[in-house]
């Protein structure tokens, strides 16, 4: 639901909008003003998600009030019998303005408008809260790192977000990782995901879990390996029992071959 306050300092004003929005199932009218100080208090007291304010009344207008009110704000639609107060309400960053006497047709784009709207946010703080719980999580993890800095623990995990979805891979179902920008693709037998971090991060974490760096833009498990095989040109490339085929450095190809000698 969307939770909206009507500021208007007429009656028949408040009176005419909450009518039209009353067929609006995902609006929910929480309270009306009648001036600016009566909407200060109400918004920093209910914090409503929509406020449709006048802008002319008496004392404090709605421009006073957009300036009196804290964060987080609430989305502001301004009312006006007076075409020329537009400009001045965008410049405030209202989501819209709607001419009085308000049209149903024009407060149903404003509502639509309102509606992507409140869908954006609501995206942005969901990410924020998945971000802050990766966070978390990983601040736990470097923990357990650190008091195990000698072990090598097959029950690793690296953690992803993914489609507002967090996954958590264990070391042993990751087959080979790859570079792709400023993020790097860790493949699995099943999906492949996307993460951002660095191949430098991602080497350092997997080495102890038997990974090995077999290009610039590749590190591969040492059990997933198949084959090591050149052609005519002394091009090398690793083979992977999934049928994968990468590049091997040339400035990686001895320290492989010595770990999966160590391997065996």
């Amino acid at each position: 639901m969307i939770t909206t306050l009507i500021v208007d300092d007429e009656p028949l004003a408040r009176e005419g909008l909450t009518l039209l929005l009353a067929g609006e199932e995902d609006i929910q009218i929480i309270g009306e003003c009648s001036n600016g100080t009566e909407a200060i208090a109400a918004i920093a007291k209910q914090q409503p998600d929509l406020v449709f304010l006048d802008i002319k009344m008496p004392q404090q207008d709605g421009f006073d009030v957009l300036s009196g009110i804290g964060s987080p704000a609430p989305l502001i639609v301004f009312i006006t019998a007076y075409d020329e107060f537009a400009v001045e309400a965008f410049d405030a960053n209202a989501i819209d303005y709607l001419l009085k006497p308000v049209r149903r047709r024009r407060l149903q784009e404003t509502l639509e408008r309102i509606r992507k709207q409140l869908k954006q946010r609501d995206a942005v703080t969901q990410d924020g809260h998945l971000d802050q719980l990766l966070h978390s999580i990983a601040q736990l993890d470097l923990v357990k790192v650190s008091d195990k800095a000698t072990q090598a623990s097959p029950d690793a995990r690296i953690i992803v977000r993914s489609h507002g979805q967090i996954y958590f891979l264990q070391a042993q179902d990751i087959i080979w990782v790859e570079a792709a920008g400023d993020y790097v693709t860790i493949h699995t037998s099943d999906k492949s995901h996307l993460l951002r971090d660095t191949m430098r991060n991602m080497e350092k974490r997997l080495d102890p879990h038997g990974f090995k760096r077999v290009h610039r833009s590749a590190i591969v498990k040492l059990s997933c390996v198949q084959q090591l095989k050149s052609n005519p040109n002394n091009d090398y490339h690793v083979v992977l029992k999934n049928g994968t085929t990468l590049n091997l450095g040339r400035s990686y190809k001895d320290s492989l071959y010595q770990s999966l000698l160590k391997a065996e």
